[in-house]
Formats: structure tokens, C-alpha cells, sequence
């Protein structure tokens, strides 16, 4: 990344902390001509998808046009001075409005006040450096539930290309309703959905299959590659603009076919604080009750907005060679969710779909996304007059060709063959999220939390028998294991038709341990000495030597390495094998009645 990234000289910032906080300070001084253009192109193509893709992915979130527009303008101004990714573009997203379905309840008031406490709860992440809990969400947790939200969402949108209406939100049922009233479906709509549905897959594919235009070609040839280009990245533009000038003929000769949009309010949102409180029929429901109500949506939206968000970063600052602050991208994400309340946006997070073509377009820094905000508020305040003649299905075809490619259909293939016991969160999450997202997402971090769990309670030890019983543990030690650790050198070195002399313990792969296993060695040596074994330790790396050593447990020795173990096993008591560093004191972690 020229400017956001790996350029750092020019005017140094009196205050370092500032340049930290405020990326753009790093690429401004350094802006040029050359970047402006291409930063406008890059806008305008981002722009004339994200305007489209605005009104669509209201739907999915349950609320009314204009709020995906209002929520499309904000996250551009603030990722521009805060974010530190030059590709990457925030707004609502199909993911992001699927969730803000299920927990704001179709209710604009609630999702507004789902951005602004999304933004706090992103914000103080980022200021207390908490990045680090988006670890625990696995890939086949992630995979799992994208995959479901494809199928949900595509789902969702078949009510619209067949023009059906009274269908039920909940899966199950919106399954069984659209199949049981498919006689009654519009011609019309199927019509120009399909054919939206194919023309969106045809430029796709055209564009994926465009070759790079060579610089010192004919001019007839790079104007043709140009006019390609742009038709396939503003495909959703060119595919609603396509429908409306349709639906907007059959206006004028005084029929109607196509279910259209209808009005959306003219003009700029009011810059206001979110509502924390909801006028009810019997009385206002308060902002505890608003919040009992969100329930665990509070930490799904937030969670998964900054998931999407650092991936899409993470991706596009590798492919394009430069680095981002994930702490950074919580600060601005957190930001721009609360200053998106004050404008009644709904959550937002990175788009991969919009971020893709930024890239692709040769944005040159986070500039680009004032260029797509303020050609949304254009809209907002000169075309949305014009959004009236949208036909929905020509909305749910934008909506179906952007979440159709998160589908991964070969994730199951990849985690059969490389290990199988990954399935098990992936199918958890992917069936249950079919029910309730939130039981999905919740169900499949358990579900990898327990297997995680699992894999250190219970390590692999690799065990060779003979004169001396050698184990070696797989990895560290923490306290759910010492019984495993125990088991297996009880059960070879005492139940043994002819027990060892000498049991070795290699630690080479042993980085940490805690108080636990510290008393569970003790227990174990004690144990060994009463049946006349020794237990020797080899390989120690130093962290763990110093707290073995701290804890000063009796009969304790330890080699350097393991052949030097072996040799002294290997000797007749009161040979000559190597001399072990030991300690000879009472062990005084043991409880007084288990020592001897």
C-alpha cells in the first residue's frame, strides 16, 4: 500500500501516539495527483455498487429502503481517518443484516441502538487490546456459519423473484410457505428476476475471464477493455438501472407487472442521538428492557462485525504487501458503528464483495471511500425519487449473486480429508444456524472450545518400553492433563509383568506448566519412590526448569539431554552413569500426610 502503509517519510508528526490514532496522518503528507485520480475512480465504481447493494440488503435486515443508504456513508468518512487498510470499504453487508434481522426485530429503533452499543463494545476492544478473543472463533465455525447465511439469505429472496408476499422470516416455515404458494407467483417478477439472476452471472464470469489489457495497445483496444471492465464491476448498477427503465415503461403505459420499491423518504438523515427508550401501547419500554431484548445479539453483531471485518483486511493487506493494526481497525470500527447510530444506521462491517472491487479499481488510499460516501448521500438527497421504480426482484437477484460465492462447497471435501474431527463444529454450526443464528455461532465456538479443551487435557504422549520406560509428552502441560500424564506412566511402569528400573520424562516439547502439574509430579515421584522406581526429567527447557526447580521436589533430577538420561538409567545402582543435577529436600507442595 503506497500511501497508507509503507511510505513513512516526508513531515514527521510532533506526536507519534496521534500518527497511531489517526492513520491518515501517515499517507496525506505524502498524497499526490496521480493517487487523486485514481482514488476517484475507484470511489465512484465502489459507489455505484454500494447504492444498489444499500436498498437490497435493507430488506434482509427487516427495515425500510432508506436505512441501508443510511448506513452506507458514515463507515466510509471514519474508515478514511482511522482505518489502516487502503482497500478496505464499511457498510451494511449481507451477513451484518441478517443478524441485525434477528436481534433488532425489524424494528429501526432497535437496530439503531444495536450500531451504537455494537460501536461501544467494538471501541473498548480495541482500547483494551481484546483482538486477540476473535482467535477463539474457529475457521469451520466462520465457514459453517457463512455457508448457512448464504443459503438463508439466497432463500430469503426467492419470495421476491417470484413476487409471493406474506412469507414468513423463519426458515423452516419460509421454506414450506414459498413451496406450498408457488402457484401463486408473478410472472412478471420471475421474469426479470431470472433474467437480473443471469445477467449479474454473465458479467461475473466475463470479468473473471477478462484478460489484463496491455498499456501500449491499440487505443480501440484499451477503450474496449475499459468499457468491458466497467460494465462487469458496475454490474449491479447497470442491472437495477436496466429494471427501472423497464419497470418504469410499464408505469408509463398504465400497467404494472413488477412489484416495485416504492416511495423512500428525500433527503439526509438528522444527526441525532439513538432513542434509548420505545413509546408502547401500554407505555415506554426502557432501555434495560431494550437490552434484555438484543440478548446475546450485544456480543454476536460486534463479534462477527470485527471478524469480518479483520479477515477482509487481513486478506487484502497480504495480497497487496502492506500491514494493519488489527487494535486499530476495533478503534475505527467502533467509531464508525457509533457515529453511524447518530445517522440511523444499522451495524456495519467490511464488505468483501465492495472491497474486492476497490481494489481491483487501484484505489490508492482510504480516500477512495470519501468519494463513496458522499455519492451516497447524493442519492440520498437528489435520486431517491427515482428508487421508486426499482423492482424488488431485481434488488433480490443483487442480493442473491453476492452471497451465492459464500458458499464454500468445498470446505466438507478439504476438513474429510485433512482432519476429519473439524467437521463436527463445522456441521453443528451449519445445521443449527438453519434454527437461530445465535444458537449456531454459540453452539460451534462450544463445540471448538470443547475439542480445544480436549486436545490439552488429554496430549499425545509417545511412550518406548524396555530397561528404561522413555515418555514424551506432545505439548505443555496444564492441569487438566496431569491425570493423563499420570495414568500413562502408572499404568507401564507398575502394572508391567516386569516394571523398568528407571522411568524418563522427555519435557523438549514442554514450553509451560502450571501449579497443578507441579503437585501432580510431586504426587507421581512420591509414588515411583514408594515401588522402589526413579523418575528422572531430560530436555527441560528453562522456564520450566526454573519452576521445578522453585518448587524443590524431593528426589528431583533432571539431564540436559535425554542420552545422558538414558546412560544413567541404563547403569547398575552405584555405577558410573552420568551424575544428574538433582535436589535431595523435602517436597513441600505435598500435603504433610502424603509425605513419607
Amino acid at each position: 500500500m503506497p500511501a497508507a502503509g509503507a511510505r513513512e517519510r516526508g513531515p514527521s508528526c510532533p506526536c507519534p501516539g496521534v500518527r497511531t490514532r489517526l492513520p491518515v496522518l501517515r499517507w496525506l503528507p505524502h498524497y499526490s495527483r496521480a493517487w487523486l485520480q485514481l482514488d476517484l475512480i475507484a470511489g465512484l465504481t465502489v459507489g455505484l455498487t454500494a447504492v444498489p447493494q444499500a436498498l437490497a440488503y435493507a430488506e434482509v435486515a427487516g427495515l425500510p429502503p432508506q436505512y441501508g443508504l443510511y448506513s452506507s456513508f458514515m463507515g466510509c468518512f471514519v474508515y478514511c481517518f482511522l482505518g489502516t487498510a487502503k482497500d478496505v470499504t464499511l457498510g451494511p453487508t449481507a451477513i451484518m443484516s441478517l443478524l441485525v434481522s434477528s436481534y433488532a426485530f425489524h424494528e429501526p429503533v432497535y437496530a439503531i441502538l444495536l450500531a451504537f452499543l455494537s460501536g461501544c463494545i467494538q471501541l473498548a476492544m480495541g482500547l483494551l487490546h481484546l483482538g486477540f478473543l476473535l482467535d477463539f472463533i474457529s475457521c469451520p465455525v466462520i465457514k459453517g456459519f457463512t455457508s448457512a447465511a448464504s443459503i438463508t439469505i439466497s432463500f430469503n429472496q426467492v419470495k421476491n423473484i417470484l413476487g409471493l408476499r406474506g412469507i414468513p422470516r423463519q426458515f423452516f416455515l419460509q421454506v414450506y410457505e414459498t413451496l406450498r404458494r408457488i402457484g401463486e407467483t408473478r410472472a412478471g417478477d420471475a421474469v426479470l428476476g431470472l433474467a437480473c439472476l443471469a445477467a449479474l452471472a454473465g458479467l461475473r464470469a466475463m470479468k473473471s475471464r477478462l484478460p489484463r489489457a496491455a498499456r501500449a495497445g491499440p487505443l480501440a483496444a484499451r477503450v474496449s477493455y475499459l468499457i468491458v471492465w466497467t460494465s462487469a464491476t458496475a454490474r449491479n448498477a447497470l442491472v437495477v438501472l436496466f429494471a427501472g427503465l423497464v419497470a418504469y415503461s410499464f408505469q408509463v403505459m398504465g400497467s404494472q407487472p413488477l412489484t416495485l420499491t416504492g416511495s423512500i423518504p428525500r433527503g439526509l438523515p438528522a444527526f441525532r442521538p439513538p432513542r434509548f427508550a420505545v413509546p408502547a401501547p401500554n407505555g415506554t419500554v426502557p432501555f434495560r428492557s431494550m437490552v434484555e431484548d438484543m440478548g446475546v445479539g450485544l456480543a454476536v453483531v460486534p463479534l462477527m462485525g470485527l471478524l469480518e471485518t479483520i479477515a477482509i483486511a487481513k486478506a487484502f493487506a497480504s495480497q497487496n504487501d502492506y500491514r494493519i493494526d488489527p487494535n486499530q481497525e476495533l478503534l475505527a470500527m467502533g467509531v464508525a458503528n457509533i457515529l453511524g447510530s447518530f445517522v440511523s444506521s444499522y451495524p456495519i462491517t467490511g464488505s468483501f464483495g465492495r472491497t474486492a472491487v476497490n481494489a481491483q479499481s487501484g484505489v490508492c488510499t482510504p480516500a477512495g471511500g470519501l468519494v463513496t460516501g458522499a455519492l451516497v448521500l447524493l442519492a440520498l438527497a437528489y435520486l431517491t425519487s427515482l428508487f421508486y421504480y426499482i423492482p424488488k426482484a431485481a434488488l433480490a437477484a443483487v442480493i442473491i449473486s453476492a452471497v451465492v460465492p459464500m458458499f464454500d462447497t468445498g470446505i466438507f471435501r478439504t476438513l474429510w480429508r485433512v482432519k476429519r474431527l473439524d467437521l463436527v463444529p463445522l456441521c453443528v454450526t451449519f445445521l443449527l444456524c438453519f434454527w437461530e443464528v445465535q444458537y449456531g455461532i454459540v453452539a460451534g465456538v462450544l463445540v471448538s472450545g470443547i475439542l480445544l479443551l480436549y486436545s490439552i487435557a488429554r496430549p499425545p504422549i509417545k511412550v518406548s518400553e524396555g530397561d528404561v520406560l522413555l515418555l514424551q509428552p506432545g505439548s505443555s502441560l496444564h492441569f487438566p492433563a496431569v491425570e493423563c500424564l499420570r495414568d500413562a506412566v502408572c499404568s507401564r511402569a507398575l502394572a508391567a509383568a516386569s516394571p523398568p528400573r528407571f522411568v524418563i520424562l522427555d519435557c523438549c516439547h514442554i514450553s509451560s506448566i502450571d501449579y497443578t502439574v507441579v503437585v501432580g509430579l510431586a504426587e507421581l515421584l512420591q509414588e515411583l519412590r514408594k515401588h522402589g522406581l526413579s523418575l528422572a526429567f531430560c530436555s527441560l527447557q528453562d522456564p520450566v526448569l526454573q519452576v521445578l526447580l522453585s518448587a524443590d521436589l524431593q528426589g528431583f533430577q533432571h539431564f540436559p539431554s535425554r542420552e545422558e538420561a538414558e546412560r544413567c538409567g541404563g547403569a547398575e545402582p552405584g555405577g558410573s552413569g552420568a551424575a544428574p543435577f538433582s535436589s535431595t529436600s523435602e517436597s513441600s507442595l505435598l500435603p504433610a500426610g502424603l509425605i513419607q
